[in-house]
């Protein structure tokens, strides 16, 4: 096991290359990072355990893609493919049939929002809700780590269970979110391999002289018996999964479960969610139970099969008042997918069920705070993360109420003028050289090329729960003046903060175009500002418009997170 300082597609690409033979890939925001990563080490020549490389196919579409992987099993290789959104939905009518076939593919699943009034790159759940009844079983991740582990337990389970399964993780929010993390050798995972399974699996495969039949057409004398015949696999795999789970967890001294539980073993309010949201509900729970609150938190990771054994075993049985949190709509339902689930299970306490992070919207302590209090007088379909002023079922939020320990960067640039790279340079610098974790996320305008990038960078002596946008930050760099008459770029920097632009202006010429209410705030948090002409430098030296390099030494120069000198050799 290693330490690397990685996003989650790559975490998720590295344990899924390990029991691949064949990708068949088509590429989609937020998930073709992963499918790109595996191409380049197959063409680099890494090994799997079958110590080859991977066979990557790229196809037409991602039905394409998910014909291939079809076919491909049905060849007896296995096989795997990454995707997202729209994509995932091209790929439904597979599914189903990969599932009724009882094949172990994995499919990868960057979650992002589906195509309904409008389109949007960014990340929630509604893709996956949408497949939940194709037969897939499905695995959630919350973080960078997670991903990179229920990968592997996705795949072993997959095997075992002779059933597909998609492990899934929140688009950009950990797709994209660079952490600090431990990775698992070759040779660590292929001790957890039964390759006896993986035998059993090639002699189903199609093979002119073991003929036998599949694919037939039925009719109403056998389908609905064949139909339930297979119950009894799906029964199997949360025990199945909980043991790879218990295997992971020995090597990597983790405690991965079905569903986890986080706070107070009295707890008496606790909220149930699955992906990004859980590492800050559990950030939220530590802080507000240190204050005398009984809180809790249920990390669904086996979303299907959905286990009600697994999730009652981890229920403290003080608890009186449930809050299921769904990233996604349901539009017409009594309630979204998680909700329905969990209040089937539980007829004796109170469940309530909301939605938050629709597209990628940032879900802060103060609003799961404000979940926490609801719980004192239970409403059910709630909204958090927004002002719903038409149809009124917002939560209060106290917006004053903060609380990561960490040391925050913020980063304004737009799209291709380097800064996104400068800051990805920054984490690994910094994660690979010191102790310290790291975490790095990046909103991008939809736009891309020439739209505006927020870099949001933590540091911290400790892992870092916080899957939200910085709110204290440390420091604040502005790479286009024009931004702060256009944008809120300082009024949340820390007392005594440092404040860096760089503009073509001289000292006098942009204090005196310094909006008043940017001047009195920075006076009044004492901040240290500074101003670089960095464009002018980067033609000095033959850079054109790229100023990453040149803001990445000015920031390492005064953040101080490492030696200087070592900093400045590294990035050279």
């Amino acid at each position: 096991m290693k330490k690397m300082t990685i996003d989650g597609n790559e975490a998720t690409a590295l344990s899924a290359y390990k029991f691949t033979e064949v990708a068949g890939i088509y590429p989609i925001t937020p998930s073709s990072p992963m499918a790109e990563k595996v191409d380049e080490w197959a063409s680099k020549g890494v090994k799997n355990i079958f110590d080859d490389e991977v066979k990557v196919i790229e196809m037409q579409s991602e039905a394409g893609a998910a014909g291939l992987v079809h076919g491909s099993l049905q060849a007896g290789c296995l096989t795997t493919t990454f995707t997202a959104s729209q994509g995932l939905l091209l790929m439904i009518p597979n599914m189903y049939k990969i599932a009724g076939e009882m094949l172990p593919a994995v499919f990868h699943v960057a979650a992002r929002s589906l195509s309904t009034h409008a389109l949007s790159i960014f990340g929630d759940h509604q893709d996956i809700y949408a497949c939940r009844s194709t037969g897939f079983c499905m695995l959630a991740s919350s973080s960078v780590q997670e991903a990179t582990d229920l990968a592997i337990v996705a795949h072993l389970s997959a095997l075992k269970a002779s059933l597909p399964f998609m492990h899934f993780f929140d688009g950009f929010r950990t797709s994209h979110e660079i952490n600090k993390v431990d990775v698992l050798d070759l040779e660590e995972v292929k001790g957890l391999v039964d390759f006896d399974l993986i035998k059993k699996f090639r002699q189903r495969a199609l093979n002119p002289k073991r003929p036998y039949t599949i694919g037939t057409a039925q009719n109403d004398d056998i389908y609905f018996q064949a139909t339930e015949a297979r119950n009894i696999y799906y029964d199997n795999v949360p025990d199945i999964v909980n043991d790879y789970m218990q295997k992971i967890n020995k090597i990597t001294k983790r405690d991965y479960k079905p569903f986890n539980y986080y706070g107070d073993s009295k707890a008496t309010k606790v909220i149930i969610a699955m992906g990004s949201v859980c590492e800050t509900i559990e950030e939220t729970i530590d802080d507000l139970n240190k204050k005398g609150e009984h809180l809790g938190l249920i990390n669904v990771h086996l979303y299907r099969p959905f286990s009600s054994k697994y999730l009652k075993k981890v229920m403290p049985k003080t608890v009186t008042k449930i809050a299921v949190l769904d990233r996604t709509k349901e539009a017409g339902s009594n309630g979204e997918p998680l909700y329905l689930d969990v209040k089937s299970v539980f007829d004796d306490i109170i469940v309530v069920g909301g939605r938050y992070g629709l597209s990628s919207k940032n879900t802060t302590p103060a609003q799961i705070k404000a979940v926490y209090d609801m719980l004192d007088k239970p409403r059910h379909n709630f909204t958090i993360g927004i002002d719903d002023d038409v149809t009124n079922l917002s939560l209060k939020v106290d917006e004053n109420y903060k609380i990561s320990d960490s040391e925050e960067l913020v980063i304004y640039g737009y799209g291709s003028d380097g800064m996104v790279s400068a800051s990805k340079s920054m984490i690994k610098l910094i994660g690979e050289n010191t102790n310290k974790y790291v975490q790095g996320y990046f909103q991008y305008d939809s736009k891309k090329s020439g739209g505006v990038t927020i870099s949001q960078l933590r540091f911290n002596e400790k892992p870092i729960r916080s899957t939200y946008y910085c709110e204290k930050p440390h420091i604040i760099v502005v790479t286009k003046p024009s931004y702060l008459n256009t944008f809120d770029c300082y009024s949340n920097l820390v007392q005594d903060g440092i404040f860096i632009v760089n503009t073509e202006q001289s000292k006098e010429e942009f204090i005196n175009s310094l909006p008043l209410n940017v001047k009195q705030s920075l006076i009044e948090k004492k901040a240290l500002v500074y101003i670089i002409d960095a464009f002018k430098l980067a033609r000095t030296v033959g850079l054109k418009n790229r100023i990453s390099t040149i803001m990445e030494s000015v920031i390492m120069s005064l953040f101080k997170l490492m030696d200087y000198n070592i900093a400045k050799e590294k990035m050279i």
